[in-house]
């Protein structure tokens, strides 16, 4: 598991902002006083009191820069003290991104827009019709990042229950998979994780692909993963499942927490 870890981390011991990577510029601002806070709930990502702010899903979507300097806010506040652990829901406008494992060989293959920013894995999307989710959470143990991957694993597998889909882990493999069956000839993930760690408090986070077009992984490796698949839960399900949807579905699972029953 620790290289799984690896691949989807950034630990740092320093100050959580002393880092080269900075969000870009961007004409959208975002502010805590802007965005609704439904009521604190006990996650099971840390078993402490969460705050859920929900940013409007839809018209347009969420500028990525705009997000991560509200991350990086949120981040600061949190591990000061400041602020309770927080989860931001939202939809992004289309964009790539790039943790600090992608290589080359993972980037689009046409003039596309990639940013590249501070946690780990590699290359991604977000877009229209996927369902992010920040959690800025402090861990109960700073370096116990093999159980906050987990519980996130757990999380979005409970969530796809909702829908009638049967998610999975894969061996040395970050994620939520559907497996290889009579459908797909390889594996395909319908959910990515990417986080950052700093001063023990985490940053970044997941996507689960609800509806979204699925031709933006012909222009790249996704996650730098060649021989695997994407897949959304509309696909899987067989109906159209919106991105409100899976965050109602997400805000369920972490206010009445249950066993995930997910395959290992």
């Amino acid at each position: 598991m620790r290289d799984v870890v690896d691949q989807v981390m950034t630990q740092a011991k320093a100050p959580p902002m002393t880092d080269d990577l900075s969000p870009p510029s961007t004409t959208q601002s975002l502010s805590l006083q802007d965005v609704p806070q439904l009521p604190s709930a006990a996650s099971p990502l840390t078993g402490e009191p969460l705050c859920i702010h929900r940013l409007p899903l839809g018209a347009g979507g969420v500028d990525y820069a705009a997000a991560w300097q509200l991350q990086r806010q949120l981040h600061d506040a949190v591990a000061a003290g400041e602020r309770p652990n927080t989860l931001l829901l939202l939809e992004h406008r289309e964009v790539y991104t790039a943790g600090s494992r992608t290589q080359v060989t993972d980037l689009p293959t046409d003039d596309s827009k990639v940013i590249e920013v501070d946690r780990g894995g590699r290359i991604t999307w977000h877009g229209p019709g996927q369902l992010v989710g920040y959690p800025i959470v402090r861990l109960p143990h700073r370096l116990d990042v093999v159980a906050y991957v987990r519980a996130l694993e757990d999380l979005i597998m409970i969530v796809l229950t909702h829908f009638g889909v049967s998610g999975c882990r894969i061996e040395q493999r970050s994620g939520v998979w559907i497996p290889a069956d009579q459908r797909h000839s390889q594996p395909c993930k319908v959910a990515a994780i990417g986080v950052r760690v700093a001063q023990g408090v985490t940053m970044h986070g997941f996507a689960i692909n609800a509806n979204c077009d699925l031709g933006w992984a012909d222009q790249i490796v996704p996650c730098g993963i060649a021989d695997a698949g994407v897949t959304s839960i509309s696909q899987e399900a067989g109906i159209e499942v919106n991105v409100a949807a899976v965050a109602d579905a997400v805000q369920e699972a972490l206010v009445q927490p249950k066993q995930s029953g997910s395959r290992r």
